[in-house]
């Protein structure tokens, strides 16, 4: 049975205060589903979140990570270095990071690579812009994104691999995908491994829908039969619309 995931991405949001507080917000609100939740704070809050959650439900994830072991590369942060204070899971191919730090489906597998040597679990986000889906080619991207980055790993990769499809027409503009649409796109995506890896791996993966998931539409959404739960940006910073998004399960 696919795992149901609801993960908080609060990007460059929130500082130690803010971060102390939330997820204390966050750790009086036990969750009543059986998904599991995830926040993934700054890099800088990471080891007193990860410190601050050890007792409850909660796992503190990484937004992005570098692909070499170490060297000469200012400012970025590897995967042994995550590990090293507790972290197991990273988000990798935002398409924020797609899109300002010029991330590429290339580069974006030696990433997953360098994450998948390092025995970590990958959330890994894909999808297509607004002309992308205006001219009728949104399948065709988001099918050369999945290729590009993950095609080349073995079947048993995929047993530490996260997809989240997140329409970029729908990140932080109030737009959403319909649930008819996030289902269609989930499916061929399903679809699309199962052509490549077969149906065990196809039907196992967990496939997130993120793109403007609100407590008034996650319900609607996650009820649809491949959406297996969100990748959540801005409702993600307030407790208790974040436990209404995980409890919509």
């Amino acid at each position: 049975m696919r795992k149901h995931i609801v993960a908080g991405n609060w990007k460059m949001n929130n500082g130690l205060i803010q971060t102390e507080t939330l997820i204390a917000e966050l750790k009086k609100q036990e969750k009543t589903s059986d998904a599991e939740v995830m926040i993934a704070p700054t890099f800088t809050n990471l080891w007193h979140a990860f410190q601050s959650t050890k007792q409850s439900s909660i796992e503190v994830v990484a937004q992005n990570m570098h692909f070499a072991k170490n060297g000469a590369y200012t400012g970025e942060i590897s995967a042994g270095m995550l590990k090293s204070i507790g972290i197991q899971t990273v988000i990798l191919g935002h398409s924020e990071r797609r899109a300002y730090f010029n991330e590429t489906d290339e580069s974006l597998a030696q990433k997953v690579d360098t994450a998948i040597e390092n025995d970590m679990r990958v959330i890994f986000c894909f999808g297509e812009e607004l002309s992308d889906r205006k001219a009728g080619n949104e399948e065709a991207v988001v099918e050369n994104q999945i290729k590009n980055a993950l095609f080349h790993l073995g079947a048993d990769a995929f047993k530490n691999i996260v997809l989240a499809y997140e329409p970029v027409w729908a990140i932080g503009t109030g737009e959403t995908a319909t649930p008819e649409q996030a289902q269609d796109m989930h499916a061929f995506i399903r679809k699309t491994l199962a052509g490549k890896y077969g149906n065990d791996v196809g039907d196992s993966v967990s496939i997130l829908y993120g793109g403007s998931v609100k407590p008034n539409n996650a319900k609607e959404i996650f009820s649809k039969p491949d959406v297996d739960g969100g990748l959540i940006g801005g409702a993600s910073l307030k407790a208790e619309d974040f436990f209404a998004i995980v409890n919509a399960f």
